[in-house]
């Protein structure tokens, strides 16, 4: 695989270099190691980009090639070896998350994330996420999901499929689509998103829009026009007096 499979090899030999280090300070019974992406492959950078595994799309995109994502989580003792987890979930859970485990006190003000410590405890019946939503750009929401199907919303995106992706560090052709209506995707059977099944599903776009308009009215929305009510200025530092 070239240098792609020299990255891959790094990364690998990386990461077993910090697990045996944390055997080696007798750390590992007290650490949680955490294995993720922050979105999928630059499709289109073709032998140096990796795969997205037959998902639609790729990064930048909010089809699950761009945004669904392997992790990997390792804790002595409190994670059991070998289990799979197929809950939602995001890197955006990871903050409350280390604070629930570390026992810091969340911001007072409500934050995007949950903890998954359930998950990573086992418990089958919890489901600490049971939506998501997807926004990009400035403040676009683009799609939102239950975790089993997933509406998107009328936006433009780049797609990686209409031109031949490069090789060896050169990028192939992007070019850009204009998707005019919803579609709804059936993530159980359908995890490409190939085939719209609004019309079947009358009763789930009407809750899953629901879940989008609630978001819609506490952080806005430029592709509908709509104002947020929860929207905070950041926070600026004072600037100091220089003496003259």
């Amino acid at each position: 695989q070239g240098l792609f499979g020299d990255v891959m090899m790094e990364i690998d030999w990386s990461v077993g270099e910090v697990l045996r280090t944390l055997k080696e300070l007798g750390l590992e019974e007290n650490t949680l190691v955490i294995l993720t992406s922050d979105n999928g492959p630059w499709a289109n950078y073709g032998n140096h980009a990796g795969s997205a595994g037959g998902l639609r799309e790729a990064k930048a995109t909010n089809f699950d090639g761009g945004n669904r994502i392997p992790c990997v989580m390792y804790w002595k003792n409190r994670i059991v070896p070998g289990t799979t987890c197929n809950k939602l979930a995001s890197n955006i859970d990871l903050f409350p998350t280390l604070a629930e485990i570390s026992g810091a006190p969340l911001p007072a003000k409500k934050i995007d994330g949950v903890s998954l410590v359930p998950l990573m405890q086992g418990d089958k019946e919890a489901n600490p996420r049971t939506s998501f939503v997807y926004y990009f750009n400035r403040n676009d929401l683009e799609a939102v999901t239950d975790g089993m199907f997933k509406l998107v919303f009328p936006h433009k995106y780049t797609t990686y499929g209409a031109y031949v992706p490069g090789n060896d560090g050169q990028p192939g052709q992007l070019t850009n689509i204009d998707l005019q209506k919803a579609e709804l995707y059936d993530l159980r059977r359908d995890p490409g998103e190939r085939y719209d099944v609004l019309s079947q599903y009358p009763e789930k776009v009407i809750e899953l829009m629901k879940i989008a308009d609630d978001m819609r009215e506490e952080l806005g929305d430029n592709l509908t026009r709509k104002k947020s009510t929860e929207f905070r200025e950041a926070g600026k530092k004072a600037k100091k007096k220089v003496a003259q």
